[in-house]
């Protein structure tokens, strides 16, 4: 596994000399301040490039930009209304761009409205850690009475319903808006977050499309794009629902094996691939992650490794990265399984990007204020974890 690390730019309080002393051998970013839609240029993407590439005091960090995530698909593609068209082209002129920089890897979702879903952002834990969590009776609470969906109580179980009633009941108007904050975030590093109104209307335009409308859409996107990755040699790598489930009366379309299987089968090119996230697949306990990895290795182009832990109702937290519900040690065997036999046919990319994803705020990540889910000493624990992981494994061969 290649060791990468997720990194917001120069407004990130982790700096790419700490990257560096954290193990990580490349970068993983995106241009968040470009709006959805628009073109990615050259310009910006070698601005990123170079401050990747320096430490704070201007010294050479050793870090390269390696892997882009996300390059977004905006709504109006996934609903295909508006300037959806347009989006598409600036889409594929800003993989042109990356691919004159060099840069191969392109992560994205297709998740409608919400890139990721949590209701608290940093749920303390009995050590003093805080960790991340979605928890289904605050969702509920929200989505019944904060949102207002119409028909939203059906979609929970009536213990789930009346809990959230009373969970409300107890909230205070603070308490009420950090909920409904953490859960229209949106995707990390965006300046895109959502008020309930922007949310209401995007629900409103999503009500007529259906799951299997939303996939024939993005297959429709992947037969624009996926062309012209193949054609400049770049891996598109589609990330997971997470939660890998349905929200809000919103269709979910990339949450089980069958949903890759799908997709990759619909536009069957090696540039058409999988970002294999196991904390948003390992919410499901249907999806058994090694045996998903053994199967769609060969398009498996990015890794985010993490934990969760599940509860009975729904509700989940993420885990540190050696427990949770995955069997993490199963998972990187399965990865180094597929680098070997990626060395034997000869492909440059036997080296599958890896990120630590997420981890819990530990000691001085307490005290940072950093962006939710990428502490700096949280995520160096994880790495750490997993590439001890890696190595007894490659040392006594015993992922064959």
């Amino acid at each position: 596994m290649r060791h990468a690390w997720r990194w917001f730019g120069p407004q990130d309080p982790v700096r790419p000399e700490d990257i560096a002393q954290a193990g990580a051998q490349a970068v993983v970013s995106a241009l968040h301040h470009v709006p959805n839609g628009q073109v990615w240029t050259s310009e910006a993407i070698a601005q990123r490039q170079a401050e990747v590439g320096r430490c704070a005091d201007g010294a050479p960090s050793g870090l390269q930009w390696e892997v882009v995530e996300s390059l977004p698909v905006s709504e109006d593609i996934k609903k295909q209304k508006g300037d959806w068209r347009a989006h598409i082209g600036a889409y594929k002129t800003s993989l042109e761009h990356l691919a004159q920089a060099g840069i191969a890897v392109i992560c994205y979702n297709f998740m409608p409205v919400l890139d990721w879903t949590r209701t608290d952002l940093r749920w303390r834990r009995p050590t003093g850690a805080r960790a991340m969590r979605f928890d289904m009776v605050d969702f509920a609470a929200f989505d019944i009475h904060l949102l207002q969906r119409a028909g939203a109580a059906q979609d929970f179980t009536p213990a789930v319903v009346e809990a959230a009633a009373c969970r409300l009941a107890a909230m205070d108007d603070a308490a009420r808006r950090g909920l409904a904050d953490a859960i229209t975030m949106g995707l990390p590093g965006s300046t895109e977050a959502m008020d309930l109104g922007t949310v209401r209307a995007h629900l409103d335009e999503y009500g007529t499309i259906s799951a299997a409308r939303l996939r024939a859409h993005f297959i429709d996107f992947l037969s624009e794009v996926v062309p012209v990755a193949e054609r400049l040699g770049l891996r598109l790598c589609c990330h997971p629902d997470d939660p890998p489930f349905p929200l809000m009366g919103l269709p979910r379309i990339m949450s089980t094996a069958e949903d890759y299987a799908a997709v990759l089968a619909a536009v069957d090119s090696p540039a058409n691939g999988m970002t294999l996230c196991s904390g948003s697949l390992g919410v499901r306990a249907d999806n058994d992650l090694p045996a998903m990895m053994d199967r769609f290795g060969p398009r498996v182009h990015f890794l985010h490794l993490r934990n969760v832990r599940r509860e009975a109702d729904g509700s989940f937290f993420e885990d540190e990265h050696l427990e949770g519900e995955t069997d993490m040690v199963a998972l990187i065997a399965a990865i180094l399984r597929e680098e070997a036999r990626r060395r034997v046919a000869g492909r440059a990319d036997y080296d599958i990007p890896m990120r630590p994803d997420h981890g819990q705020e530990i000691t001085d990540d307490l005290t940072r204020n950093g962006q939710p889910g990428y502490p700096l000493v949280g995520r160096l624990r994880g790495l750490a974890e997993l590439r001890g992981v890696e190595r007894a494994l490659r040392v006594t061969g015993a992922f064959a």
